[in-house]
C-alpha cells in the first residue's frame, strides 16, 4: 500500500535577532517528518520573510528527497505563506493541530535559542497560539439534546466499521494502537440531533473538530475546539448533576490518555449514526 509523505513545517519569528540586519527579528523555517527521519532548519531577517523565499527553501529540502504528499500546518500565521509557496510547487497543505513531531522539536529548541548569541532574553513558548473567545453554535444547527457519555475501548473499532456517513477515526488514535485496555470506558460527548442531525455532523466535517472540554464555571460550560484555534460554546449548564458527570468526563479522559469521542446520531435508537469523530 503507499503511504504518502508528510512534511511537518513551521515557519515564524523567533526571539532571535539577526546582528547583520540592524538588529532585525529572526523568523525561522522548521521542516521535518512525523518520525523526524528528516530535519531541516533556516533562518531569514523579517525583512525578507515571504512565499519566494520559503519556495526556495521547499525545493533545496526536495533536492535531496521527493517532495511530500502534504504539509502540515498548526500555526495560522504561517499558514497564508505556507499555501502560497506550496501552491507555487503544486503541492497540498493540510492545517491541522496534530503535528507532534513539530510541536516537540520546537519545544527542544527553545533551550537551543537561549544558548545563543542572538538569543533576546525574552520568554517565549512556541507552542502558544492567539485564539478568539469560544462562540455559540449557530441555533440552525443545534440538534434535540446532548449527553456525557463513555464505550468501552474494544467496542471503538465495532462503531467505525460501522456505515457512518462521516467518520473521522485516524488510526493512532485507535484504542489498541494507544495501549489502552478494550475494558477501558472511553469518554465522550452524544448529540442526539434530530432533524438536524446531518446538518450538523456536515458542518463538524468541515470545521474539523480537535476536542471537546468540559469547564467550570458560573455557569459550566462544554467547549469544542476545531481546525486550528476556533472554539464554540456547544452548552452551558448549571446542573449539578451534569456538572459531575462533566469532571468525571474530564478525569476519565486522563485515564484514556486524552482519547475521547464525538458521536452525532438522529435519535437514541442505536439504529444509524450520522458522524463519529475521535479526538485527543
Amino acid at each position: 500500500m503507499d503511504t504518502q509523505t508528510i512534511w511537518q513545517v513551521d515557519y515564524y519569528r523567533r526571539p532571535l535577532q539577526d546582528k547583520h540586519k540592524q538588529g532585525q527579528q529572526l523568523w525561522e523555517l522548521l521542516i521535518c517528518t512525523p518520525t523526524r527521519s528528516l530535519e531541516f532548519i533556516a533562518m531569514c531577517p523579517q525583512s525578507e520573510v515571504n512565499a519566494n523565499w520559503l519556495m526556495a527553501q521547499l525545493q533545496k529540502v526536495g533536492q535531496d528527497q521527493d517532495l511530500p504528499d502534504i504539509i502540515q500546518v498548526f500555526r495560522p500565521q504561517s499558514l497564508g505563506l505556507i499555501e502560497t509557496a506550496a501552491q507555487m510547487l503544486g503541492l497540498k497543505v493540510e492545517p491541522t493541530r496534530r503535528t507532534t513531531a513539530l510541536k516537540q522539536w520546537l519545544v527542544e529548541r527553545v533551550q537551543q535559542y537561549q544558548d545563543m548569541e542572538t538569543y533576546t532574553g525574552e520568554f517565549y513558548d512556541p507552542l502558544v497560539l492567539d485564539a478568539p473567545p469560544p462562540v455559540p453554535l449557530a441555533e440552525n444547527l443545534w440538534g434535540d439534546r446532548w449527553r456525557f457519555a463513555t464505550l468501552p475501548a474494544g467496542n471503538i473499532e465495532d462503531i467505525i466499521e460501522r456505515p457512518i456517513p462521516i467518520l473521522e477515526a485516524p488510526e493512532f488514535l485507535l484504542p489498541l494502537n494507544l495501549g489502552l485496555s478494550s475494558t477501558l470506558p472511553i469518554p465522550g460527548v452524544v448529540i442526539d440531533g434530530g432533524r438536524q442531525s446531518m446538518k450538523l455532523a456536515r458542518w463538524l466535517e468541515t470545521a474539523r473538530p480537535y476536542l471537546l472540554k468540559y469547564i467550570p464555571g458560573d455557569p459550566d460550560g462544554l467547549i469544542l475546539e476545531t481546525g486550528l484555534v476556533d472554539r464554540w460554546i456547544v452548552a452551558t449548564f448549571s446542573d449539578r448533576e451534569v456538572s459531575a458527570a462533566g469532571q468525571i468526563y474530564e478525569q476519565r479522559k486522563q485515564q484514556s490518555q486524552g482519547l475521547h469521542f464525538l458521536l452525532v446520531q438522529p435519535d437514541d435508537s442505536g439504529m444509524t449514526y450520522s458522524g463519529f469523530w475521535l479526538l485527543r
